[in-house]
């Protein structure tokens, strides 16, 4: 615990013989706690013997003489020495220093004051103290700067850039631009802004101007959303982290140009039309990839990236095979990557029901029906290209874990086009209840995928049993019928419904799958969009007219 101290009088060092520096300064004389004195030259910057004589005079001294030279003085034994020149690294002046209450000693301490008789303390290495007791400001500067005074602040992130943006902003002008810091940095920014919201509030515009590194904008952000209708950005020029650095390259001017140019925040998603120039001008989005489908495609425009599509039917009317056809013909016309996570079935049967579509045989039915060289040809075609990447699902369907494949997929091994079939049995193990929530998760788990990664994902989902007529029997498909809550329905840009009757007795009618557009986000083009056929012989869906199926019956 250090010694408390009284300062009783300032001395001439011509009276203290001891001094090497005697007549050049002054002494401050201090009382101890103990009722001891001792004497501390401000020139020589080290405690002194002083003479009888001036042991003597002490008594001297009368109580308001000593409030006269130092009113509230209580300091510690240790007392600090300060200089009186400004931070000249900085090209903060010592009139702003004055203006602020801010000193610093002769070791290069600063003292920055947190309200009456509390101060922090920077050392030389930029370590931080605290001094005093009393209430702490939850801003610096803000007794400098009464609520209110002025239309705008500023809040920077340092005591430093406090002073030094004032300056700059300030010029000549008797330092009228109020700038405040927050406490301790980006750790207190939030905090601080919430200590001092009546204050703050109390100016028409404040803008922050937080340092330009990724925790200092993202604190920035953060205090900003406090004051919607007040808060202002300022973007700092490339070069410079902070005010203290476009003071210290004497670069006012460009301070002042960029304080000027601070933008209105907005909240995320809130973006000005003005500044939507560039992308409107931008022709519209084109597809990436097409269905093997042509009257599909003429509906839906085609595939396009960060897009989710799903598909939707009856059990066992073709959903698995549908997919198929698609990573096919995106296997033949792109070079990009695909990503399957086909969960109802092992990888051996997938990968022989990909090979099947090149074989135009059903490999994933009977292996039997192709020689060991067509196999390796199809395979060569297919999964020999390096371009599939199948995930083995059994007892590892948990929706983080299928996220997470999904974004392995994504952005490990660069998969532009992710297959999941299917959504539903995620979450099949929960009860009613939380099966609907869970289903509502991972679809907006996978619809922010496709954002975050620039992917196309084909999810297969299933629906509930209408009333009446089954989809078995060729019920229509809506949107209306899909599990879950409806957040399937909602966050999908293409929603794709398989229509087939396999009870119907004519053969050809029951081998036929008509496709519809229930949800078409891109041009709202909706409705039945092609017929195909499924040849049991070549094990391919092939598309078909209305007018040839009428001859075949």
């Amino acid at each position: 615990m250090k010694t408390k101290s009284k300062f009783i009088r300032n001395l001439s060092c011509s009276q203290i013989v001891e001094c090497s520096q005697a007549g050049s300064s002054n002494v401050g004389e201090y009382e101890k706690d103990d009722g001891s004195s001792y004497y501390f030259c401000y020139k020589c910057n080290k405690p002194i013997k002083p003479t009888k004589t001036v042991i003597e005079s002490r008594q001297s001294v009368s109580t308001a003489e000593v409030l006269s030279m130092h009113p509230k003085a209580q300091k510690a034994a240790d007392e600090p020495v300060f200089k009186q020149q400004g931070i000249l690294d900085r090209n903060i002046k010592q009139s702003t220093l004055d203006k602020y209450g801010v000193k610093i000693t002769q070791n290069g301490e600063h003292y920055y004051p947190y309200g009456e008789d509390v101060h922090k303390i920077r050392g030389k290495n930029k370590n931080f103290r605290w001094f005093g007791e009393g209430e702490k400001n939850p801003l610096f500067g803000m007794d400098v700067y009464p609520a209110g005074c002025a239309k705008i602040i500023t809040v920077v992130e340092g005591e430093l850039d406090a002073l030094a943006g004032c300056q700059m902003l300030s010029g000549d002008n008797k330092l009228r631009f109020p700038v405040v810091s927050v406490r301790d940095g980006c750790a207190s920014a939030i905090k601080s802004c919430k200590d001092a919201y009546e204050y703050l509030s109390s100016f028409t515009q404040i803008v922050f101007c937080f340092d330009n590194d990724d925790v200092g904008q993202k604190a920035q952000l953060e205090c900003a959303e406090l004051f919607p209708n007040k808060a202002k950005l300022m973007k700092m020029r490339k070069g410079y982290k902070d005010a203290c650095d476009y003071s210290s390259d004497s670069a006012f001017k460009h301070f002042t140009e960029d304080w000027w140019a601070s933008q209105i925040f907005m909240p995320d998603g809130i973006v000005k039309g003005k500044d939507l120039k560039s992308l409107v001008l931008e022709p519209l989005q084109k597809s990436i990839a097409i269905y093997p489908y042509g009257s599909l495609n003429d509906l839906t425009g085609g595939i396009r990236s960060s897009e989710m599509v799903v598909i939707t039917a009856g059990s066992g009317l073709g959903k698995s095979q549908f997919l198929r056809e698609i990573v096919y013909k995106l296997l033949k016309s792109t070079d990009e990557n695909i990503g399957l996570l086909f969960l109802e079935e092992s990888v051996k049967r997938t990968a022989l029901s990909i090979m099947s579509l090149d074989a135009m045989k059903p490999l994933h039915l009977n292996e039997t029906e192709a020689t060991q060289e067509e196999k390796q040809v199809a395979f060569d075609a297919t999964l020999g290209t390096g371009r599939l990447f199948l995930f083995d699902s059994f007892g590892s369907t948990s929706v983080d874990n299928i996220i997470n494949r999904v974004r392995y997929m994504a952005k490990a091994l660069d998969c532009k086009f992710i297959f999941l079939d299917h959504i539903s049995i995620v979450v099949s193990d929960q009860q009613q209840g939380d099966e609907r929530r869970a289903l509502d998760e991972i679809t907006t788990k996978l619809r922010m995928l496709c954002q975050e990664c620039d992917i196309t994902l084909f999810a297969v989902s299933h629906l509930r049993r209408p009333t009446g007529t089954g989809h078995e029997e060729g019920s229509v498909t809506s949107l209306s019928q899909l599990r879950g809550s409806g957040a399937i329905g909602q966050l999908s840009d293409m929603v794709l419904g398989l229509e087939r009757n396999s009870q119907a007795d004519d053969i050809t009618e029951r081998h036929t799958t008509r496709v519809r557009v229930i949800k078409n986000r891109y041009s709202g083009l909706t409705g039945k969009a092609c017929a195909l056929y499924y040849d049991r012989n070549t094990g391919r869906m092939n598309e078909v007219f209305e007018e040839d199926l009428e001859e075949a019956k």
